[in-house]
């Protein structure tokens, strides 16, 4: 505690248009933070976090295979089934589509 305090006293305190500017990505920021863009920045996020929730799954499972017997093998069946219903299901309905007259907007 001591030492935040005194770093707070000691240290100089300038502040410049730069440092008060809003940083983007090394860019000034463009248009209002309220603007309207496209949901396709989610949805492939959240394809991402999918496949590579997936793959984490697969880790476990790849190294019991032989334990986990039948049970194991349709499970995994299942949960990948699962997986690609949601993949295909985000293709078919265009959202990996990355044109510019995309009807997704947030």
């Amino acid at each position: 505690m001591i030492l935040i305090i005194l770093s707070k006293i000691i240290s100089p305190i300038k502040k410049t248009s730069e440092k008060l500017s809003a940083f983007e990505c090394g860019f000034e920021p463009i248009g209002d933070s309220k603007d309207l863009f496209s949901i396709h920045f989610y949805m492939v996020g959240i394809l991402f976090l999918i496949f590579d929730l997936e793959i984490l799954f697969l880790f476990p499972w790849a190294k019991n295979i032989k334990q986990s017997g039948l049970e194991g093998y349709f499970s995994i069946t299942i949960f990948l089934t699962l997986l690609f219903i949601g993949f295909f299901f985000e293709w078919f309905e265009g959202i990996l589509n990355w044109s510019k007259n995309s009807n997704f907007i947030i």
